[in-house]
Formats: C-alpha cells, structure tokens, sequence
C-alpha cells in the first residue's frame, strides 16, 4: 500500500492507496514543533482505529508546504514504517511543464493539484484551493502549468475581522441566510461568505478571459463545500484532489523491477 502526505500550513492530510483506490484519510493539525515520535503516535493510532495495517505499507510520498516538516515526515516513514518516502520537489517527475518566471517559486502542493485535475478531469482546468490561503491554478489543455493567483484564507480573513476589531465578534463560517444581515453575526456571515463567492466568481472569470476558453473549475480544501454552494463557477468539488496526485506522481517516479 502507498501512503501519501500532504502537509499543508494548517492541516496534514493523510491518505492510504491500495492501488488506485483510496482506502481511507485522515486530517490533523499541522504542529511545527511536534516530534517525528509524536506524529508517529498519532498516525498509528488512526491506523489501528481504521483497521489498517502499518505492515502493509510498502511505499510513502510526501509534499509539503512547511519545509520543516518534510525532514520530520522522512524520519517517521523511515524509523516507523522502514519505508523512504519520496518528496515532491525539484528533480521530481510529474508530467506538468511549469511556465513561470521561476518554477521553483510554485507550492508542491499547487503542481501536485494541477496533476490530479489534469489526469481526472482532462482539457484546460482551474484549480480552486480554499484552504488556509485560497489559491487559483491555472492549467493548459495540454497539462502545463501556467500560473494563478493567490487570496488570503477565507478563515484568515474571518479571524482578521475579529482581532482587528474591537467590536466584531469571531463568527462561524455558514451559510448565511440573507445578503443584508439583521444583525452583527449574519452580517459578518454574508459579507463574507457572499464576499468570498463573489472573489472566486471575479478571479474566475479573468483567469477564463486570459485563457482564451472555457476550463472546467474544481475546488478542493476545507471550504470547499461551503463555497461552492454559494457560487454555481465551482463544477466540481475533490477534497482528495492533493492526495490523488501525489498517488500520480508516484506512480510516474517509481523503479519498475
């Protein structure tokens, strides 16, 4: 079996393939300053509540946006599951030629998405990641990676209007049931969540203009869901997406016998 990790500045998500079928995930928080010992613990003891058997797992990769982690997540893999994890990084195959002004600028995570939605989905696509930042990847009909754009977090900027503020209350992210809130809570809702619906719809439609095309747009990440019943622009919703990936480009890398 294949695990997969993604490591994202918020959470991990971690995910089993027996070949290509994903047998279970898992999400926790992201912690700098935990030990290889304690997220070896923690992978453990969601494995064992799963039913799923460490022993099994043959190979291992790895992307991660904290550079930190990734030597963290190497040690796990190699004391605990005596496995040598590959990492998503500059040297590795993934079959995405990157047209930027630098291509080692780009997220492991953003060329690993660009990938999944390629191969899944096929033709020119746009990525949505409404995650702990909300990014936008453009990618060609033939799969190259063109470039995108890059908003703060939905979450980010929730928590923004709390502590900067000192009237505001932190509010919960939902959907909000008017435009014109009657009071505090909904309007901060509305504002919000319509505005963030309002971002995708707008950097959608420029990035489409500047393609020259219609591309199919799908969104992964924690918000999701919430954002793509807010906006019909969202086709597709993957939250596997990173994970699906990382199994691609695995399989592209790994020494046939």
């Amino acid at each position: 079996m294949l695990l997969t990790i993604d490591v994202g500045n918020t959470n991990i998500n971690i995910g089993v393939f027996d070949g290509k079928k994903l047998k279970g995930t898992w999400k926790v928080a992201t912690g700098v300053h935990r030990m290889p010992d304690e997220y070896a613990s923690l992978l453990f003891n969601l494995f064992d509540r799963h039913g799923t058997d460490a022993s099994q797992i043959t190979d291992a990769i790895l992307c991660s946006v904290v550079p930190t982690l990734v030597g963290v997540f190497e040690e796990v893999c190699r004391r605990y599951l005596k496995v040598l994890p590959l990492v998503v990084e500059s040297g590795v195959k993934t079959g995405v030629r990157i047209c930027l002004d630098n291509p080692k600028e780009v997220g492991a995570d953003r060329v690993v998405n660009a990938v999944a939605a390629h191969q899944l989905y096929g033709g020119s696509v746009i990525v949505i990641d409404l995650g702990t930042a909300t990014t936008f990847d453009a990618v060609s009909e033939d799969g190259d990676y063109l470039g995108g754009a890059i908003a703060p977090g939905i979450a980010i900027a929730t928590e923004a209007l709390f502590t900067r503020t000192a009237a505001l209350p932190r509010v919960e992210l939902t959907h909000p049931k008017r435009a014109v809130g009657r009071n505090t809570v909904a309007a901060m809702q509305s504002g919000i969540v319509f505005g963030y619906a309002g971002l995708i719809e707008g950097i959608v439609a420029r990035i489409q203009q500047e393609m020259g095309g219609k591309a199919k747009v799908v969104a992964t990440g924690g918000y999701a869901e919430l954002l793509a019943r807010e906006t019909p622009v969202i086709e597709v919703v993957n939250h596997d997406l990173t994970l699906i990936g990382l199994r691609l480009i695995y399989e592209m890398n790994k020494v046939k016998d």
